[in-house]
């Protein structure tokens, strides 16, 4: 079915499902504890996943013993440190400052695709690139330098830096994801492996008495988290990138910022403003050199 899904249209939704997964981290980081949500958030996604993926499994299973090794590796990276690292990090730093840090993710991609594969960067790619980033700065510093002069790195800051250098390596290294392996049996066998460190952390923060309430927001977000950003998004991010190559790919998180605005506008009762607009303007027209075809 998404064979004949244009890969750019699912990596927009992709982006679309992680901001939103932003903004419910921030909105609920004094809600539900940040262990506790990416356990929940990942055993959620394997529930849902398993009854689709079961007969994949056992088909493909001699290919995953054969390769446990980078398995483990994906989901070490991917599941359980990403978002995990994310979620401790919206607890001591500002939507700005994690904004920003996340917008470096498509050019750490570059830099090990160039720096480890000698992947060629073409003038027009590295314009298009700069082009992005300079939109998602327009956004997050509301066209002002002195919000940028201004930032101060704290432990909030660092965990995103982390978190940041996890998924560029992930999605680097999605070029050794074993070619026979069905997309099923990939996502769940590295969600399965990143919930066995993530139980120990969950079991850790429990032992803490960090506990978080079932009522009905909680669950709605623990049922978003669980399916869009984790087994739609991952879906869509994997083949993406398997088509276009991790550098186009990696453009599109450019546009985590531009939905991010949306959603706080939607759910947050922000306000839109004309240098939001502007850096929008910027950001798909980073996009568009970046992944036209004479882009090389």
């Amino acid at each position: 079915m998404l064979s004949k899904v244009h890969p750019y249209l699912l990596l927009t939704l992709t982006t679309l499902f992680w901001a939103g997964n932003f903004v419910i981290g921030r909105a609920m980081k004094s809600s539900i504890p940040p262990f506790s949500l990416a356990f929940w958030r990942w055993t959620l996604a394997f529930i849902m996943l398993l009854p689709f993926s079961i007969a994949c499994l056992r088909r493909d299973w001699p290919v995953l013993r054969q390769n446990w090794r980078w398995l483990t590796l994906f989901g070490i990276l991917g599941v359980a440190c990403f978002n995990t690292f994310v979620y401790i990090g919206l607890h001591s730093t500002t939507a700005t400052n994690a904004l920003i840090i996340n917008s470096a993710i498509p050019i750490l991609i570059v830099l090990l695709s160039r720096l480890l594969a000698g992947t060629v960067v073409s003038g027009r790619q590295a314009f298009g690139i700069a082009l992005s980033l300079s939109g998602v700065l327009t956004i997050i510093s509301r066209a002002s330098l002195d919000v940028i002069l201004t930032l101060k790195i704290n432990s909030g800051d660092a965990w995103i830096l982390l978190a940041v250098f996890c998924w560029a390596f992930y999605t680097f290294l999605l070029r050794h994801r074993p070619a026979a392996l069905h997309p099923l049996s990939f996502l769940t066998s590295i969600v399965a492996i990143g919930l066995i460190p993530l139980s120990m952390l969950y079991a850790w923060e429990l032992s803490r008495g960090d506990y978080f309430d079932l009522d009905p927001a909680n669950i709605t977000c623990l049922l978003y988290v669980g399916l869009f950003p984790s087994v739609l998004a991952f879906i869509f991010w994997n083949r993406s990138v398997s088509i276009v190559g991790a550098n186009r790919a990696g453009l599109f998180l450019y546009l985590m910022p531009v939905f991010g605005t949306v959603l706080s506008v939607i759910f947050l009762g922000e306000t839109f403003h004309l240098f939001q607009l502007a850096g929008i303007g910027l950001i798909f027209t980073g996009i568009w050199l970046t992944t036209a075809p004479s882009a090389g």
